[in-house]
């Protein structure tokens, strides 16, 4: 490393500690966000509020909803008939109604099909979702359970064997946080190099280093280096919040994360890079930066919601998007190990895109000093 590229760094350093709103940028933002998001955001449904009716109460009856009073899933309110049931959904004090009518016991003993009326609030369509299924979950071990006490395996004639990999107890938070790291980082690798630069072309001090002997390739790296470790920073905070905060394991190698996430660090402050010297001004700088990194990686890169399930067409913009590719990295590298399969593809695509950014800014400021 020579001495005018030292010096750049040396300078760059000093500027940051100066101006600490680059220090901010790149600790207290995910220091805020993973506390915001990672207790504020959850695709779990818990203490559902849920009315039972039962028309003939009776043993089997009653051993059935015993199972709701003890899942976690379900708060559970005995409810006289079906008319007070539906007026208390419409309230919306309850999410649910499980109806029972007078002939289920004498059907089930007959093995002529079990009659259960399942009423479930569809306003919100992923509760929706999750209480048909715990309700069928229920319902299945309450009839496993009586299968095996009457040693009769002629109500369950198939029996299926449930395996859940990577994710055992379905907590939705172990899937949120790693891609959440990834709009993080987005938003700070962009961040930090499209409004730290955009202000030295603002006071005209980029001009007055550009016209100095270093070349572009040193003011880039100059720039680059720095904030590619102040980034590296705000990962490992973002990391160690992940694993002793919020229990989420890490299973993969910790290295081949690292490495995969100093690429991606890359790509945005590739893309932090161009947008400053294309705007050269902070305040358009900082709306661009949040439009074409933030808002895509949050929306589009498979954090919340699945890709698979979007538009034909959203699929295909969603292979433009440098975040789809490190969420799926960090899920993977999370939840399931280092898959190779996975992490290959993904990380020569953000590889690709690292190359691109940078060499473009370098292309656009080289004809900036001609």
């Amino acid at each position: 490393m020579n001495r005018r590229l030292i010096g750049l760094i040396r300078k760059e350093f000093i500027q940051i500690v100066r101006d600490p709103s680059s220090i901010a940028i790149a600790f207290a933002l995910p220091l805020v966000l993973l506390l915001l998001f990672g207790y504020g955001v959850s695709l779990d449904a818990k203490a559902v509020p849920l009315a039972l009716v039962v028309e003939r109460p009776d043993n089997s009856s009653q051993d059935f909803l015993s199972g709701f009073y003890r899942s976690e899933y379900f708060t559970p309110l005995r409810v006289a008939t079906l008319r007070e049931a539906q007026t208390l959904l419409l309230a919306k004090r309850v999410q649910g109604i499980v109806h029972l009518r007078e002939d289920f016991t004498r059907r089930l003993k007959k093995g002529d099909g079990v009659l259960i009326q399942l009423i479930v609030n569809g306003i919100d369509a992923n509760t929706a979702r999750l209480v048909q299924g715990y309700v069928t979950g229920v319902w299945n071990q309450w009839l496993e359970r009586r299968s095996l006490k009457m040693k009769s395996s002629s109500i369950l004639p198939i029996e299926v064997e449930q395996r859940i990999w990577f994710n055992p107890e379905v907590k939705s938070r172990r899937f949120l946080v790693p891609g959440l790291i990834a709009v993080i980082m987005t938003l700070i690798g962009a961040m930090l190099t499209a409004l730290v630069v955009a202000r030295e072309w603002e006071r005209g001090t980029m001009e007055a280093i550009m016209s100095t002997p270093v070349s572009i390739g040193e003011i880039l790296l100059g720039k680059l280096i720095p904030y590619f470790l102040l980034g590296t920073g705000g990962l490992l905070l973002s990391v160690a919040m992940a694993v002793w905060l919020f229990e989420v394991p890490l299973r993969g190698s910790f290295w081949l994360l690292w490495l995969a996430s100093s690429v991606f660090l890359l790509v945005a402050l590739g893309m932090g890079f161009l947008i400053s010297t294309v705007t050269k001004n902070q305040f358009v700088a900082g709306q661009i930066a949040i439009i074409v990194t933030y808002l895509p990686a949050f929306i589009l890169s498979g954090f919340i919601f699945a890709i698979h399930s979007m538009p034909t067409v959203i699929q295909w913009i969603t292979f433009l998007v440098p975040a789809r590719y490190y969420v799926a990295i960090l899920q993977t590298q999370f939840l399931a190990g280092d898959i190779w399969p996975v992490i290959w593809p993904n990380l020569l695509a953000l590889t690709g895109m690292a190359v691109f950014f940078l060499g473009r800014t370098r292309q656009l400021s080289r004809k900036r000093l001609e």
